[in-house]
């Protein structure tokens, strides 16, 4: 949690006891007729370091808005003063950071960055909710919200963008570049998707949310754009001198009986893969880390911590440090973006083999949506486990991916990326065919 001030007005404040038990869904229907909208659910979970803040934000079009690192980097060398910003930062933006570029096919079409400076938000405390900024009428409104009674989204069978054979055929050859030298570990993605599909992106949240209760969950609506996100993972939050970052590397289903999940979670503690997976990528994080850290303030207070999840035990890490007192966020971006646990190692070698294994761009999947504060402070999210839509075209996609070492089994990798897809593909009720 981030208990800071983020408004210079004082907000309103509404107890949360004379609010309906479905504000919240009232409150993100309102809110998801702005064309920029985020919306931070924590599901009141338990989590190292807090889960998102449960915040929510939007703005009209043309709305202030940093669009590229280019445009974070001018606002550093304004020396302009910090705003209270939400957005999303696309995995592209590897491009401006590194000498990289991405060809592969794009459905979606997000922009490289947008963190907007909302004209209302919500947040949620303890025992009351704060409205900020053009707060008038907005209590009303919200509470005026009719909820549909939305029917089960009606979505057709999802295609492989990547079929299963060449997946197998892309892991055995990741494998002969890590026996080459090229890379220690890379993750791999696949994308599925179907066309012109029609659903309500707020019913669906709710849906994934019931399924897939994450502690770093958002929606975000960009015009047609949508991200429904249940992500389990942060990329990196700072509170005041303190940064830190949580990749999670090591995933096994969860059990039918407490003792057979007591055994599956023995297993993957003990599972000398992905305990090298997750220590690969811990390496990768403290030396990101140590680019806009103090001398010797990198540390991992915790190491191959495991959490359970709705359906899966995953093994979580935590790497902190103490920032340079002059570094800012394009910097630390510039630094540490994206995270190593969507890349491998060595990063930027990683990612040139993505490009070259991969079919679809990644765009907002693997990149990260959060919140900026006016002390500096941020918190932000790895976009996993997330659908993607159009609304203007029908585009709807979701992908999901595994770390690659010499000791993967091609056919164990493909079906780690099944189970991960396995809340989403029951929130839509559809399936994966073959192509």
């Amino acid at each position: 949690m981030f208990p800071v001030a983020i408004s210079a007005v004082s907000p309103c404040l509404i107890p949360l006891a004379d609010l309906p038990a479905d504000f919240r869904q009232r409150a993100l229907q309102w809110a998801a007729q702005f064309p920029h909208c985020t919306y931070f659910e924590s599901n009141d979970a338990q989590y190292p370091q807090g889960p998102f803040q449960r915040l929510l934000a939007v703005a009209p079009t043309g709305a202030p808005a940093v669009d590229s690192l280019a445009a974070l980097d001018q606002l550093r060398n304004e020396n302009s003063m910090p705003e209270f910003r939400c957005g999303f930062i696309t995995y592209d933006v590897k491009n401006d950071i590194e000498a990289l570029s991405s060809q592969n096919a794009d459905g979606m079409g997000w922009p490289e960055l947008h963190l907007f400076r909302p004209q209302t938000w919500l947040c949620w405390q303890a025992e009351t909710v704060e409205i900020h900024g053009e707060a008038t009428g907005v209590l009303t409104q919200i509470l005026a919200q009719v909820m549909p009674s939305a029917a089960a989204p009606l979505v057709p069978v999802l295609r492989p963008r990547l079929p299963k054979a060449d997946y197998m055929r892309a892991v055995d050859a990741v494998r002969t570049d890590i026996l080459n030298g090229e890379v220690y570990e890379l993750n791999l993605c696949q994308e599925f998707y179907a066309e012109n599909v029609s659903l309500n992106p707020v019913d669906v949240f709710w849906r994934l949310m019931e399924a897939s209760p994450a502690p770093f969950a958002g929606f975000v609506r960009w015009h047609d754009k949508f991200l429904l996100c249940a992500s389990p993972e942060r990329f990196l939050a700072r509170r005041g001198p303190r940064l830190f970052s949580q990749p999670i590397k090591g995933t096994i289903r969860r059990g039918a009986t407490p003792a057979e999940d007591e055994q599956q979670r023995q297993a993957l503690l003990h599972d000398e893969k992905e305990r090298a997976e997750n220590l690969m990528i811990v390496d990768l994080v403290r030396n990101d880390l140590a680019r806009v850290a103090q001398t010797g303030s990198v540390c991992v207070p915790e190491l191959f911590g495991l959490y359970p999840f709705r359906h899966l035990w995953q093994m979580i890490s935590t790497v902190e440090a103490t920032v340079r007192p002059a570094a800012d966020l394009a910097e630390i971006l510039r630094a540490t973006f994206p995270m190593g646990s969507m890349t491998g190692a060595p990063k930027i070698r990683a990612m040139q083999l993505i490009e070259h294994y991969e079919t679809a761009r990644r765009g907002l999947y693997s990149g990260s949506i959060g919140c900026v504060w006016p002390t500096g402070d941020f918190d932000f999210n790895v976009v996993i486990r997330s659908l993607q839509y159009r609304q203007d075209t029908g585009y709807l996609s979701f992908q999901v991916g595994s770390a690659i070492t010499f000791d993967s089994e091609p056919e164990r990798e493909y079906e780690e990326c099944l189970l991960k897809a396995k809340a989403l593909l029951e929130v839509l009720g559809t399936t994966i065919g073959e192509r």
